[in-house]
C-alpha cells in the first residue's frame, strides 16, 4: 500500500484525513482508489472525463508525475504520493510562512 498525503484544502472532503493508504499499481489507479473511498474528493481532482484537473499536482516521492508517467506513472509499497491543488486568488500579497505549510500540508 502506498499513502496519499492530502494538504488541509483538500482534508474537508477526506473526513479531516491528513494521510490515507490506498491500494493501487500506478497514479491513476491509486487515485481512484482514494475517489472511491472519498467521492468528495472527485470533485475537487478529477474532470468529468475522470482525467486529473490541470490545476492539481501530484508528487511521487517528492517527484512532479508530469515528468515521469503521469497517470501512468508506478507506484510500489510505501511510496508517498502528494496532491496538492494549486491556489489561486487571494489578496496578492506573499504567502506567509504558515499558508505555505498548509499548502505542502502541514
Amino acid at each position: 500500500m502506498s499513502v496519499v498525503k492530502l494538504p488541509s484544502v483538500l482534508r474537508q472532503h477526506a473526513g479531516g484525513a491528513r494521510e490515507i493508504d490506498v491500494e493501487g499499481s500506478t497514479i491513476g489507479e491509486s487515485v481512484q482508489a482514494l475517489v472511491g473511498r472519498h467521492p468528495a474528493l472527485a470533485e475537487q481532482l478529477l474532470t468529468p472525463e475522470g482525467e486529473l484537473h490541470r490545476f492539481v499536482n501530484v508528487y511521487l516521492n517528492g517527484r512532479d508525475v508530469r515528468y515521469l508517467a503521469g497517470l501512468a506513472t508506478p507506484v510500489e509499497a510505501r511510496d508517498e504520493i502528494r496532491l496538492l491543488p494549486a491556489i489561486a486568488g487571494g489578496s496578492g500579497g506573499a504567502v506567509g510562512s504558515r499558508g505555505a505549510d498548509a499548502l505542502a500540508g502541514g
